[in-house]
Order: structure tokens, then sequence, then C-alpha cells
């Protein structure tokens, strides 16, 4: 066995397996295989996805009984909520959807989603239980590219079939037509600790003096005074039970700090949590270094599509909820309040309403936000993928406060130092990084459970003396405590070596904080992270080996992440020595970058040596993310190049330098009315006094594709009856032509230029009208006095053009 064992060790090459990578720029391999993995808008598809897939489920769960209280035997209940394909409803036939149908007939890509519902029914006297399978309680706007999309897993071909560009990265929606897509709005989060310290009875001294001066000193007397005529307003709009003192006992359990839970009215954890919160605001009164940074990006975390959706799903589905019971009370009929929740077409249009509009209202909870989506920029490919990447804040951006809009230390590698609009705008709409990820909401049971089986102490189980020492250190899940554990280093490596080996979820955070003696565990959404290479007291564990498999294609990006050779760190977790290449690494280095300019953003990390650049010519840059290369001459000539004036060649620009093509959408409907007649479309004249606005229609009155279209030219000849209203006692009949009056179209462009129509587009809408759409090319070539830029931000305007 010996000899077997040394012969196979003589065949393998330790050195070659242990030797480092040879080039540094070897490494840069590993951002197109990360991009292909994850792509730029991965988050906005996580999110979604999570939202259809868990979210949906959960809201249904917590609120999935109506029951009348008249009679309490009568109720109807939800269950196995779904989202089912896009999909639409024409003349009672269902009619599958894809995108590019939706573009062209101005509809809004939506699926249905399904429950299924158990009611009661009463039957010849005799009340039964009933089920009836997919009921429609609304429609769900879709996501390109989501588990839910008929693009999910289609391949190039396939992709190309339905009429989409095998490029495009998906993560907006289709709303009436037009492409919209969701920001990430930020939000903050406090983190707080545990503990109580003797310096701090000074300040606690006036609290103690209120409550002696109001009579104060036990619990029962505490719940009096909450239940008090002076609190009452404070309470009003509570609808809990009405005896005494149970009103105020309800809500310190239900709605303060409700992320606490309190089992068996045992407040012990939420005493706790308050007296952190305490602590912590009492060390900030003492030493102001201790106070937290509300612009730190750690502190905040990102709303994306799936968590904004939730929001407004779940209040509309109570909303839903609520109608249904007032209708149930008013009449107990499970069967009748069925058929009403069928017709309920709220769901639907409020959906659409946020998504078309960018007004996002929840109105339990008073909260109203604007231009939540934005209108997908197509001007150029990579600035639709900067833009979106794109950050909006929640903040005024009329406010002249320097603190928000200056650079921060914890966004280097996780948002774009260059990225971001000038203007009010200026420094709070922020772009993420190239290799950032934002997380979303992972299950908490197997985390909790693994704490405790590595020796967490319950706080259940310390007294009062126990949760002061400072030999342990408390242990904290997404704002909630879950114990102290007296040896810190080894729980933490435990569960980042947990973490490497695919135990836990690759994004959860374990970041130790020894100012506060905490241990935060993070598995929330919304936070910012990036990839690092793990280094092992300085050694890279990617080795010359590794390169070697990617790019001969035997493994990929998630391959390094499952061999623990590369992890995902959030901004807290961030805080390790991180070298920028292998040779600069020290014994105490933890982690090395990837390739350092993956700090910048898509739209800056085109820009030719950028740290070359003054920093303000990088952002103008980033505005201008579209062109093409052009040889340039750097000498004076004429006198037309004063400053930053440019003087153009006239032969490069007839051969096609610097044009652009300017594209317009027109749409015609042939609408249908009242009095059973529609709009029609008529030969065109082809002589007479109108017979030369109408040279560009075909036989079938519309403009043909490829025709030269000027100002005031008709492109599709219409008419319409001049009686719309239906007419009592009338019937349907063929209307003579002195019963239509012109309603012809004409193409209102610039005078003296020339357009050509591009593309043409018969479809039916939602209503079942014909919908014409003519997309119009207008080519525009540079002229004296157009604006023009390096890639380096030097703008500059055409001085003249020499032959």
């Amino acid at each position: 066995m010996s000899d077997e064992t040394d012969s196979l060790s003589r065949g393998i090459d330790k050195q070659y397996l242990a030797s480092p990578i040879k080039n540094p720029v070897d490494k840069y391999q590993l951002i197109p295989e990360f991009l292909k993995v994850r792509g730029l808008v991965k988050q906005h598809l996580d999110s979604f996805n999570y939202f259809v897939k868990t979210e949906i489920n959960k809201i249904v769960r917590a609120n999935n009984e109506i029951r009348s209280t008249r009679d309490p035997s009568i109720y109807l209940r939800y269950r196995d909520v779904r989202i089912g394909e896009p999909s639409m409803i024409y003349d009672g036939v269902t009619e599958k959807l894809s995108p590019q149908k939706c573009r062209l007939s101005s509809l809004t890509y939506a699926a249905p989603i399904y429950v299924t519902v158990d009611y009661t029914s009463t039957m010849r006297g005799k009340k039964q239980e009933s089920t009836e399978k997919d009921v429609v309680i609304g429609r769900m706007p879709i996501m390109l590219r989501s588990c839910s999309c008929v693009l999910y897993g289609k391949d190039e071909e396939q992709l190309a079939k339905l009429g989409e560009c095998p490029l495009d990265p998906g993560g907006y929606f289709v709303v009436n037509g037009t492409e919209k897509a969701m920001g990430m709005e930020s939000d903050q989060e406090v983190v707080q600790m545990l503990g109580r310290d003797p310096r701090f009875s000074a300040l606690l001294l006036p609290s103690i003096e209120e409550c002696a001066n109001l009579k104060v000193y036990t619990q029962h007397q505490a719940l009096e005074f909450l239940e008090s005529d002076k609190m009452l307003n404070v309470f009003s709009y509570f609808s809990g039970p009405v005896e005494k003192g149970a009103r105020a006992l309800s809500i310190l359990r239900d709605i303060l700090l409700a992320n606490v839970p309190v089992h068996q009215h045992n407040f012990r954890k939420k005493c706790i949590y308050v007296a952190v919160m305490m602590r912590r605001m009492m060390e900030a009164i003492l030493n102001k270094d201790t106070m937290d940074d509300k612009d730190y990006v750690g502190n905040k975390r990102l709303e994306l599509s799936g968590q904004i959706l939730s929001l407004l799903f779940e209040d509309l589905f109570k909303t839903m909820n609520a109608e249904s019971k007032r209708e149930f009370d008013a009449s107990p009929s499970a069967r009748y309040i069925l058929y009403c929740i069928k017709k309920y077409n709220r769901i639907t249009s409020e959906l659409g309403r946020t998504l078309s509009t960018g007004n996002w209202d929840v109105k339990r909870f008073g909260m109203h936000k604007k231009g939540v989506t934005d209108v997908v920029a197509r001007l150029s490919y990579i600035g639709t993928l900067g833009n979106m990447t794109k950050i909006k804040p929640q903040f005024e951006k009329s406010r002249k406060v320097s603190g928000p809009r200056a650079l921060q230390p914890s966004q280097f590698g996780m948002l774009c130092p260059c990225d971001t609009p000038e203007g009010e705008a200026c420094g709070l709409v922020k772009n993420l990084a190239l290799m950032t990820h934002v997380t979303t909401d992972e299950d908490e049971r197997p985390i909790i459970s693994l704490c405790y089986y590595l020796g967490v102490e319950d706080l259940e189980l310390l007294s009062a003396e126990e949760l002061h020492v400072p030999s342990s250190y408390l242990i904290v899940l997404n704002g909630l405590m879950l114990g102290k554990h007296k040896s810190l280093q080894r729980f933490a490596n435990a569960m980042r070596k947990l973490r490497r080996a695919g135990k836990i979820g690759e994004f959860v955070s374990i970041f130790v904080n020894k100012k506060q003696r905490c241990v935060y565990i993070a598995s929330d959404g919304g936070r910012v992270c990036r990839p690092l290479v793990i280094a092992d007291k300085g050694v890279s564990r990617i080795k010359e080996l590794h390169m070697k498999e990617l790019r001969d294609g035997v493994c990929d990006f998630n391959s390094f992440l499952k061999d623990g050779l590369i992890e995902y760190l959030d901004v807290n977790e961030e805080n390790s020595l991180i070298a920028l290449y292998e040779k600069e690494a020290t014994p105490e280095t933890t982690h090395i970058e990837i390739e350092p300019f993956t700090i910048l953003g898509v739209c800056a990390s085109l820009i030719p040596y950028p740290h070359h650049n003054q920093s303000p010519r990088n952002t103008y840059q980033c505005a201008m993310g579209s062109g093409q290369n052009a040889t340039v001459a750097v000498m004076s000539y004429s006198g037309y190049d004063i400053e930053d004036a440019i003087v153009m060649n006239k032969s490069s620009l007839d051969r096609g330098f610097g044009r652009c093509i300017v594209m317009k959408k027109y749409t015609a409907i042939c609408q249908k009315y009242d009095s059973c007649t529609s709009d029609r479309i008529i030969k065109p004249q082809r002589q007479g006094y109108e017979a030369d606005r109408m040279q560009i229609l075909d036989d079938d009155e519309i403009a043909a594709p490829g025709e030269i279209i000027r100002r005031h030219d008709i492109y599709i000849n219409k008419e319409s009856p001049i009686v719309t209203r239906w007419i009592p006692g009338t019937s349907p009949t063929v209307l003579p032509d002195t019963a239509y009056k012109p309603s012809r179209q004409t193409y209102q462009g610039t005078e003296g230029e020339l357009a050509v129509v591009d593309r043409v587009a018969l479809h039916s809408d939602e209503n079942n009208n014909l919908s014409i759409k003519f997309m119009i090319r207008d080519t525009r070539r540079p002229e004296i006095g157009d604006k023009f830029s390096s890639r380096h931000g030097q703008k500059g305007v055409c001085g003249t053009i020499v032959q």
C-alpha cells in the first residue's frame, strides 16, 4: 500500500499545484466569467424571482382567511398562490404573450395571479365545503428574463425567433408597450448593541425623576399611564382590545420593535433590546466618536423591484380582503364574495399604474414615493447597462447638504466614484461598481440553529450579571439578539468556514465589531457586496492551475466560489486587510482584489487611463457613454479651433462619420365605436390636389417601408364615422361615404428635412382594435455648432468644416 502511495505521489507535480499566478493580468479572465454567471442586472432578477417564488406566498399565507362576523362558520380561505404564464384573454380565448408583442401592441407584459380558494357554500339548506382552483385575483407585471418570463432559459436562436436581442440583459418591465426599469431605492438601518454601564447612571437620573413625579413605580402603573388620556392620542390609530391595560400591552408586544418576538408575554428580549438602544444613545452623548455615520454604506439597504412590489402587493391584497370582509358581513355568501374577488380589478390596475407612472403609494402606512420607475434609455448599449445599475436616494435633491453627496470611504469597490449626474442630483444618484451584487433575503432558521450549535448562549439563560461580562461577545443576526459567545475568533472563523464550504448562503456576512463587543451576522436583502480572492497568511488560494482550468473551460466563476477560492464580502465585513496585487500581500493579508479597476462602474470602466484624468472629466464622460472612435490631429489650424473648438473634415462626414439616427414612433388606431361602426382606411388619391401628399402610400393605404417622407405627408389615409354613439332602434349597416369624415395622420417633421419610413407593424390592441405603428428614421449629419467630446470628457463644438 505504501509503494502505491509513493508511486502516486511521484506522478503528481506538487510544485505545479502550488505555483502562484505568473502574471497578475491572468486574473482578468475572472471578470468576464463573473459577468457571464451573474451579469450586470442580476440583482433585479434575483429580487423579482424571490418575490414571485417566496414573498408572495408569505403574504397570502399571512392573510389567507376571510370569515363572516355574522356567521363565523362561513369563511373563504386562500392557498397555493402562483404566478401563471404571461397571457391575455381575447374574446374569451387565452393567448400567450411575448415581450415583443406587448411592445408592438401597447400591452402590459403581465401574468395572472392564481390562487386556490376553499369556501363554505349552502346547498339545500346544508353548509358544505367547496374548493375552486386557479381563481385569478389580479395580473402581475413580469420582469423580462425572470423565472416567470417566456425568455427564461432561452438560447440565442430562440431569443431571435421571439424578436429579442440576445445581448439585452432584461431586468425591466413592459407596461403599455413602454419599457420601464425600476431603480434601486436606498434605505437606512440602525445597528444596536447590548449592555449597561455605571457611568451612564447620571444620564438616567432625569428619567427616574420624571417617573417619580408621575408616580410611576411598577409595571402596572406604567401600563396605566400609557392607557391614560395623555397617551390616548398616540395610540388612537391602534384598534386593539378595549380592556384596561390590554391595549398598551398589545402595542408594546406587536408594534414596538416588532422584529423582536414575544413568546407567552415574555418581554425579556425586548427589554434587553431597548437597553442596548439606550446604551448606544448615551455613549454617543458622552463620546461623539461612537456616533454612527448615517452616510456609511454598511448602514444602508437598497430596495429592489422585488421588495417594492412585495410591499405594494401586500397593501393591495389586504385592501381586497378588507373590502371582501365588509361585503361578507353585509351578505354572508361565500360564493358571492368569490364572484366579487374574480371581478376585482384593483390589484391589476394599481400594479400597472405604479410601473407606468413611477408613483408608488402604500396607503396603510402613508408611504409615497415618486420616480420609482424610469423609461429604459436605448441611446446605446453601454448607456442602457449603466442606467440599469443606477441607485436613487430618498433624499430631497434641492437640499444643499454636502454629507450625502460626498464620497464615502465605505463606497470603495461597491459604488462607482465617478458615475454621478451633474446638477442638483450630483452625488445623490449613484451607480453600482462593475462586480457589485445586491443580496436578497435568506432563511434565518438554519443560521440560528448553527449559532446555538457553535456555542452561543441564549439570552433567556443568562442572568443580569452575565450580560455584562467583558470576556463575552453579543451575537446579533439581522437585528435580532441571539445570545453571547465567549470565544469570539473561534466562532467567527467557524461561521466563515461554513460559508466557504457552502453550508450557509454565500452572501451571509460575519462582521466582528470589537469596539462594541458584538458579532453581527447579516443574511437580509439589500446589502451590497463584491467578490474577493481569499488569501491564507498573505498567499492567494488561486493558483496557476485554477486559471488554466478556467481558460480551458473546465470550470467557471461558480466553481471558484464552491471550492472556497473566492468569497463575497459586504461593506461591514470588508474591513479586512485587502491587497491590490499578490506581490503587495503581507502575512496579515486576508483577501486580494480580483482586479483593481472593478471599483468603477459600467460607463467609467470604459474611459481610457481614467487615473490620468481630472476627476470631474471622468464624471462628465460617464454621462456620454455613446459614440465612435475617430482619428484626431492635435494641431492649430485656421483660428476656428480656439479653445475647445474642433475643425472637421468634410470628406469624413460624407463617408458617414459622426452621423446619428433619430428614431421616432407614431401610432394610429382604427377605433371601434358604440354605434357598431369603426374607423376605416381608404385608398389614396393618385390624382388631384392632395395626390403629392399621398405619394408614399402603398396600395394597402398605409405608408410603405423605405419611402422618403416629408413634412405634411400623409402616412395613413384614415376616415372616421361622423356619428359614433349608439342610437336605440338602429341596426348596424354599411354606412355611405358621406357618413365619414377625414381623419388623416400627417407627418409633422422639420421643414426641409427628409426622413425615411423604417418599419410598419400591424397588430391588435387589448380592445381588439387595429393598431398600426410606424417607425420614422431621420438621419442627421454633423453641422457647425454641434457638440462633440473625447473619451475623457473634453467637450467642444464644431468650429468649421473644411474640404
